[in-house]
């Protein structure tokens, strides 16, 4: 091959590259936007929730299932207690909390027992869904409904499975011990399975970040904004993924992600099909995915419902060295998920879920990152270069970085609407600032963050990547 065919053919795949880059950005965004359209309809069409939880309580008291909250905990000395009392205060007929301790090498057991003054009980699993040791069992003097389970480390899943074999309530609630229900969040949760005909096997709820919020005694006392950028930005992103995406897709039948931060779910399907798998570190996701696989390979009607009133607060991390754990975690997590159920893919078996909605997860999660990185480095240079017409590279631009803040600023938009849940118009304007400053370097950051999490994938590197947390409150 001559120099002449070899520079050529380099100019023919660097545009072809860059077309690709293009085409699959803005097929993302594309679907970004219908999301939040259909969302937006859901919202205006939607008869509205009752606003008061005295409310609540009078019309479903007689009518909500029993319920348990099973809450992983691993190292989690620092909010433990706070999260345990919101849990116990939570405005429910009849629920359970059980505290799964993983394993943990701090005094994360220790600070359980003294503050709820715990002893030792003898509890029989119903189901043995575990795959590691249970050493005790613990119930409080003081609260009834609240067990508490001391296990040896086998990560989140495990300890979800564990505290599934210990539940004896038709519908079970997952979620992060770092995390706080809103008093009436679990009544409002249970309320799709009040009228339900048997189809409903799942729900999902809108979680929102606990940094800058005033917490006190396990209970939120006042919403506020954080100081600094990284926690507002990840407001806005869960702002995106929550209100525009969940909301979108559950419309459509195509939920295919309920947090591990606040979910709910039947007890028997969960048996059903095993609970988590263990081997993953994107149980989540795999569960709802692997929930939608079981149910229509067995040929059942089901629904997945999402709630947007629900809110459950976290702590997000306060600084990129905790993000970056996370966001490769989350996508190891994906391509494991979409590795195991492969055979899902564009397959007409699964209905709308192998057609529409897991090609939607390898456009989001294995094509979009590498593609949005690459077509920042390549059409900038190919419009240097003067192999691709200039304004290709500012069209990019505009679907990536400008389409974004659109994207962006119409969920801030809708949520306000909505759902007013930013408590000053000054915290609104904070938050507008950085639904459109995270298209300028945090976005950026996040891929390559993600990117790490393709090679944690190939390295088949199993390990738990840690997120520092100052704690609730704290922050």
């Amino acid at each position: 091959m001559s120099w002449e065919q070899f520079q050529i053919l380099a100019a023919n795949g660097i545009m072809w590259v860059a077309f690709a880059c293009f085409i699959i950005v803005a097929l993302r965004n594309g679907i970004s936007l219908i999301q939040l359209l259909v969302a937006a309809w859901v919202f205006v069409t939607r008869v509205r929730p009752s606003e008061g939880a005295r409310d609540l309580w009078h019309r479903y008291a007689d009518l909500a299932l029993p319920i348990t909250v099973i809450a992983p905990a691993f190292n989690e000395e620092l909010s433990i207690v706070q999260s345990t009392r919101a849990l116990l205060a939570l405005e429910y007929p009849e629920h359970e909390i059980i505290i799964v301790n993983d394993g943990s090498k701090d005094s994360t057991l220790d600070v359980l027992i003294e503050a709820f003054e715990m002893e030792e009980t003898e509890r029989t699993q119903i189901a043995a869904l575990q795959v590691t040791e249970v050493y005790r069992t613990f119930h409080s003097r003081r609260y009834p409904n609240l067990l508490v389970v001391d296990k040896e480390n086998g990560r989140r899943a495990d300890a979800a499975n564990a505290g599934l074999g210990f539940a004896r309530t038709p519908l079970v609630c997952i979620i992060d011990a770092d995390s706080i229900i809103e008093p009436d969040g679990l009544l409002r949760a249970a309320e799709p399975f009040m009228y339900d005909d048997g189809r409903l096997v799942a729900v999902g709820g809108a979680i929102r970040i606990a940094n800058g919020c005033t917490i006190r005694g396990g209970s939120l006392q006042k919403i506020g904004i954080a100081d600094t950028m990284v926690p507002r930005f990840q407001v806005v992103e869960y702002l995106r993924a929550f209100l525009m995406n969940r909301v979108a897709n559950a419309h459509m039948n195509t939920l295919m992600l309920i947090s591990g931060a606040f979910g709910v779910f039947r007890r028997s399907t969960l048996v059903e099909m095993g609970g988590y798998y263990h081997d993953t570190v994107g149980e989540d996701l795999e569960l709802v995915v692997r929930m939608h696989r079981h149910l229509r390979d067995q040929k059942r009607e089901y629904r997945i419902d999402f709630v947007p009133d629900i809110v459950c607060w976290t702590e997000a991390p306060a600084e990129l060295d905790g993000l970056d754990n996370q966001r490769a975690r989350w996508q190891q997590g994906a391509l494991e998920t979409l590795q195991r159920h492969r055979g899902m893919i564009l397959n007409p078996r699964y209905g709308r879920i192998g057609l529409l909605a897991m090609p939607q997860i390898v456009l989001e999660d294995v094509l979009g990152p590498p593609a949005e990185l690459l077509g920042y480095l390549v059409l900038p240079a190919a419009a240097l270069l003067g192999l691709l017409d200039p304004m290709m590279a500012v069209a990019f631009f505009f679907v990536s970085v400008v389409f974004g803040c659109v994207l962006s600023l119409g969920t801030l938009a809708l949520e306000e609407q909505q759902l007013r849940r930013t408590p000053s118009a000054k915290d609104l304007l904070r938050l507008g600032a950085a639904a459109v400053l995270e298209n300028f370097g945090y976005r950026q950051i996040n891929i390559l963050y993600r990117l790490a999490g393709f090679g944690r994938y190939f390295r088949n590197d199993t390990s738990w990547a840690a997120v520092p947390r100052v704690g609730l409150g704290n922050n």
